[in-house]
């Protein structure tokens, strides 16, 4: 029986999000130099040539951008975890009794 096309081989067969960001840019950024760097027959028009070149500045800054803006909103709905807090205290309580109970003085 053959696996699913929708469900990877094995874990090292995923591609990570940073393989998708490298594959990612690592596409836009050979386009771009095929553009841009372009022998002088093959040039793009002046207008379109005069808007590549900036290009990679605008997607960094494009980038930045959306990165403040992710850590913003993960920020603004972090959840705290009570219950979790409430155990870990149990545990430091639990573990300074058998500290104290070794002759351990805090």
């Amino acid at each position: 029986l053959l696996p699913s096309p929708l469900t990877p081989l094995s874990p090292q067969a995923a591609m990570t999000k940073l393989g998708q960001w490298l594959c990612g840019l690592a596409l836009l950024g050979s386009a771009w130099a095929a553009l841009a760097l372009a022998p002088p027959r093959l040039q793009p028009p002046a207008p379109l040539r005069q808007a590549l070149l900036p290009l990679p500045v605008y997607l960094l800054v494009a980038f930045g951008c959306y990165s403040l803006a992710t850590v913003g909103y993960r920020l603004a709905t972090f959840n705290d975890c009570e219950e979790a807090a409430a155990e870990l205290q149990e545990h430091i309580r639990a573990a300074r009794a058998d500290l104290r109970r070794r002759g351990l003085r805090l």
